[in-house]
């Protein structure tokens, strides 16, 4: 050791030993298995996850001072399933019992935090939660966010709702950390909801600089610290058990060097918190697949530095998390409160902005929220059909296989690097491919339960006397279905291969439509159809073809022909005098002005405030750099722009549709002025015919076309308005609360830092009007100048840093991205009642299916089709959230339930296909309506009685695994007084069904009906 080595480890042993005694040391052993990345999940259960679990389980059995802390769950399932012996389950339920293996969060995945939306981070954490419930009767309390980059103020409230004592972060801008390890503030009771606020708040604590890894610098050895197993090797592991970087092993020469330098690390640490607990996680990604020869060599180093604990001034101990927390909470410190601030973005370096996630691998996000608005669909659809029909023709047990496998699908995508993009090609094919085989299961299901319940009992019915029938043209079924619980009109778009259709409802009525030529096939149409739709109902239309255009009369029923008026291609260079032409399109919301001089938007006029707002949209790219020798990159995670963005484009062609039921704004953006084939489109559709006040009426649907994008350019669509926001926007957190951001004047990578996740939501606004921005997948979303609110689309990117090359994560993303968005312009005070009803109305769209092909067909002109299904219909600011048959099979009281487990065989339970599990959201904050952000009360039983008779109502935690009588979590002393806030009501005693959710609550209930 070195005299100024030596003097420095004397400082701190003595400073500490003064301060406040010996440092008690937490020695906290786990594993980050990332659920993708680099490698799909059946080859890092080949080389190194599988062996984990195993060698951990095996370890700790044989020593009683050891323990472990496992986190994600996918790997444990795959392990327990398909790997694990009855020894080993033996073990794991003897470990778990004595304490020394501790599951922590307990979801499927650590989830990201930035773009994942509510109901996924949800379904996840409940996946995880029921399998651990139901086979060990065990529930996490702790959290263990160590890698997600930045985050949200969603997640610790969502983790309160589950029962959590504490939280654990890790990932937030470096000079924010800095700071607050030099104030001592890495530790704070975050309150993550405004509205919420104490009722949900829970302690967190946020790692230092060294995160969740050991500190791997040896200063007397050339190899990394404390990974004694070495480096995880793939694709299989070596025979000879011999892995690469292995550390050097704990010996006699070694043991007091490598003593000083965990004691050093120790007490550095220690200098960084209040409290003289120190949280020292041992592992990093991919260890522990040889747990023998880590604790072989971690065992005598424990032993050591407790021996001499006088001289170092620390101890030590092998800790599972709930252990290090009980300690500080019983310190009965008081802790500042952080409010609903989040922590994103997340900047890593000031030129490593960790804003590029945020839309990379634009097609993946949009199937991974495909797959979840598709499963929330089939849970409610197969809960009804399981009420009415308990002994139905569609399979129960096939039912929940279908449903179970994309549950899963759409949980492991939440991964960290599943759903953000930062995963390897093939990777992100694996995370598709499951996600695609799931869903097309779900539509195998839904098609069942449509059909077979009651037959296709459908004005289709052949008549084959041919008494009493006209022949008629070709015909098509489809049924259109709501999952949400509102009452809904929407327009719903059909591809079709015929010019003309007329569509009847299950009445035999003729339903408004607009046909017209498709902008994407020259053989194709667009059908668009006005639905009408009780809340999860679901109605039968008739659809009859004709070869020949109808002109007028009865023959044409409520259909309406629409033709493309084509407009001059305007140059960018020829824009000399611009907003002379304005072309007016109108509904009865707006009037939307375009400019004929640069086919760009004009100017929209609010028609209800009586306002007019210039609004222009198009397409900028950000030029980036790919050689890391030249100054900062783009990559999968990172967005670092070295100068502002250009334009795209340099032609604009425009065409439009006027229409009866939409007009369509058709605009293609050419790169250059020769081009015949666009690069970019904005096709905009303004509802017509729908009264002001009905959510139609202000919805301008557009959705856009970009791709493939040359290599390293990042496009972005700019809409630039009359607002005067000062550069502030807002956006949502997870779909769950909306973040005000206001630009932050950075002295270094000024563009990148100013990014925000979008997952459903943005907006500006100034002091009268508010632009509204509404996604179905994440985008980033910046304000970089008055009155801008540019997205970014897509990103293709290539760079030669070697750690990327050589875990192929350059991004060279050639696809064609199709996202969509909703725009509303409004007031102040207008807007907050559209935006979050329509933000899930884009999510949940109805699901359309045609349950036959166009074929000949004999109509009965007396035949009908029966009513539709009584409606289920909640208050506006209430979101039914949740309604599905989870399949668990254990008892809702506990103590039943453990006992069951103790007497249970080996063998697997039987589903319960009885339970329903629903959860309701309030979905505003105090204060932001007069009227819908008041608490609401409601009766379940009556809102549930066209599904069924509801018999039994027990209110749970979020994922389902408490009874929430029982459920109790820690205290902690704060800085601030508690406010009062409403108080939560109790369901399901004496028969009172009555509930009320006050603002931004979510509210569990197992549900059991009289089965039909």
């Amino acid at each position: 050791m070195g005299l100024i080595t030596l003097a420095l480890f004397m400082f701190f042993t003595c400073s500490y030993a003064e301060r406040n005694g010996p440092i008690q040391t937490f020695v906290i052993p786990h594993s980050h298995m990332d659920v993708g990345w680099v490698y799909t999940i059946q080859e890092s259960m080949h080389a190194y996850a599988g062996n984990v679990y195993t060698s951990v389980t095996e370890e700790l059995t044989r020593n009683k001072q050891r323990k472990f802390i496992a986190v994600e769950q996918e790997f444990f399932r795959l392990w327990w399933d398909s790997v694990a012996t009855d020894k080993h389950r033996q073990q794991v339920r003897q470990l778990l019992k004595e304490g020394r293996l501790e599951f922590i969060i307990g979801g499927q995945v650590m989830q990201d935090e930035a773009v994942t939306d509510l109901d996924d981070d949800i379904l996840q954490l409940t996946e995880g939660h029921g399998f651990l419930y139901e086979t060990f009767g065990v529930r996490p309390r702790f959290s263990w966010h160590v890698d997600p980059f930045g985050a949200s103020a969603t997640t610790p409230v969502l983790f309160a709702l589950a029962g959590f004592h504490a939280h654990l972060i890790s990932r937030i801008d470096y000079d924010l950390k800095d700071d607050m390890q030099e104030n001592r503030k890495l530790q704070f009771v975050w309150r993550g909801s405004p509205s919420l606020r104490e009722q949900q708040e829970i302690f967190t604590h946020t790692m230092d600089q060294f995160s969740y890894c050991t500190p791997s610098n040896l200063p007397f050895s050339n190899s990394s610290g404390f990974y004694w197993n070495g480096v995880a090797v793939f694709p299989d592991p070596p025979k000879n058990g011999v892995y690469p970087n292995m550390s050097l092993p704990v010996t006699k020469e070694t043991l007091r060097p490598y003593a000083e330098t965990m004691v050093r690390n120790i007490q550095q640490r220690a200098a960084w918190f209040r409290t003289n607990h120190v949280l020292w996680p041992w592992g990093c990604d991919k260890q522990f697949y040889n747990s023998s020869v880590q604790f072989a060599n971690m065992d005598p180093l424990v032993n050591y530095i407790n021996q001499n604990s006088k001289e170092f001034g620390v101890t030590v101990q092998y800790a599972t998390l709930s252990e290090y927390f009980q300690a500080v909470h019983q310190t009965n410190l008081t802790w500042e409160v952080r409010g609903n601030e989040d922590f994103l973005p997340y900047s890593s370096e000031p030129f490593q902005a960790w804003t590029g996630f945020f839309t990379s691998r634009n097609v993946l996000k949009g199937v991974a929220r495909k797959a979840s608005s598709k499963l929330k669909a089939a849970e409610t659809l197969f809960t009804q059909y399981r009420v009415s029909y308990p002994d139905g023709p569609v399979p129960k047990e096939e039912a929940l296989q279908k449903l179970k496998a994309l549950r899963w699908a759409v949980s492991e995508v939440q991964h960290h690097d599943g759903i953000t993009g930062t995963e390897s090609p093939k990777v992100a094919n694996m995370y598709m491919e499951h996600l695609t085989q799931a869903m097309m299961g779900v539509d195998e299901l839904l098609a069942a339960l449509f059909i077979l319940p009651q037959g296709l009992d459908t004005v289709g019915d052949s008549d084959a006397s041919g008494q009493n029938s006209i022949p008629m043209d070709l015909e098509q079924h489809i049924v259109v279905y709501n999952p949400l619980a509102w009452n809904t009109t929407a327009v719903i778009n059909v591809t079709v291969t015929f010019p003309m259709a007329t569509v009847f409802d299950d009445q035999g009525q003729p339903v408004p439509a607009q046909i017209q030529g498709s902008a994407e096939s020259n053989t194709t149409y667009d059908l668009f159809i006005v639905v009408d739709l009780g809340g999860l109902q679901h109605r039968k239309y008739l659809v009859r073809f004709s070869e020949k255009p109808c002109e007028e009369g009865p023959e044409c029923g409520l259909t309406h022909q629409a033709w493309v008026v084509p407009f001059e291609r305007q140059n960018v260079s020829k824009w000399l005098k611009t907003g002379r032409r304005l072309l007016p399109v109108l509904n009865e919301c707006y009037k939307i002005k375009l400019d004929q001089d640069t086919n760009l938007l004009h100017s929209i006029t609010d028609r209800q405030a009586m306002r007019t707002v210039t609004v222009s949209q198009d397409f900028w790219e950000y030029q980036v750099n790919g050689d890391v020798s030249a100054g900062p990159i783009s990559d999968n995670y990172v967005f670092s722009a070295n100068s502002s963005a250009v334009r795209a484009y340099k032609a604009i062609g425009l065409e439009i549709v006027p229409g009866k039921v939409i007009t369509e704004i058709r605009q293609y953006f050419y790169r250059e002025e020769t081009d015949e084939v666009y690069s970019f489109s904005v096709t905009t559709r303004v509802p017509q015919g729908f009264p002001r006040g009905r959510p139609l009426c202000h919805r301008l649907e557009q959705s856009y076309s970009l791709g493939p994008l040359a290599v390293n350019t990042e496009v972005v669509l700019r809409t630039r308005t009359g607002l005067k926001n000062n550069r502030t926007l807002f956006t949502d957190d997870n779909g769950y609360q909306m973040m005000k951001r206001p630009y932050r004047p950075f002295v270094d990578n000024i563009i990148a830092r100013n990014y925000y996740p979008m997952v459903r939501t943005a907006y500006i606004e100034d002091d009268s009007s508010r632009l509204v921005l509404l996604s179905e997948r994440a985008h980033g979303v910046s304000s970089q100048a008055e009155g801008e609110l540019e997205v970014m689309l897509h990103r293709r990117l290539w760079n030669n840093q070697l750690w990327n090359l050589g875990y192929n994560l350059t991004l060279n993303d050639s696809s064609v991205v199709r996202p969509s968005l909703w725009m509303t312009l409004g007031s102040l005070a207008a807007t907050p009642s559209l935006h979050q009803r329509e933000a899930l109305e884009l999510q949940h769209r109805p699901v359309v299916m045609p349950i036959d092909r166009p074929q000949k067909a004999w109509r009965r002109r007396e035949h009908g089709m029966g009513a539709p299904l009584r409606p289920v219909v909640l208050p506006d600011n209430l979101h039914l959230l949740t309604l599905c048959v989870p399949g668990w099979a254990y008892s809702s009281n506990h103590t039943l339930h453990l006992r069951s487990i103790g007497k249970r065989d080996t063998g697997t339970t039987q589903p319960d296909y009885n339970r329903v599990l629903m959860r309701i959201m309030h979905l505003y904050e105090t204060g932001v309506d007069p009227v819908l952000s008041q608490p609401v009360t409601i009766n379940i039983k009556e809102v549930l009685q066209s599904v069924g008779e509801v018999r039994v109502l027990e209110e749970r935690s979020l994922t389902g695994t408490w009874d929430i009588s029982d459920l109790r979590r820690w205290e902690w002393k704060t800085s601030e007084s508690p406010e009062n806030g409403g108080q939560r009501s109790s369901v399901g005693t004496g028969g009172d069904f009555n509930v009320t959710i006050l603002p931004k609550e979510i509210r569990t209930f197992f549900v059991s009906f009289k089965l039909k």
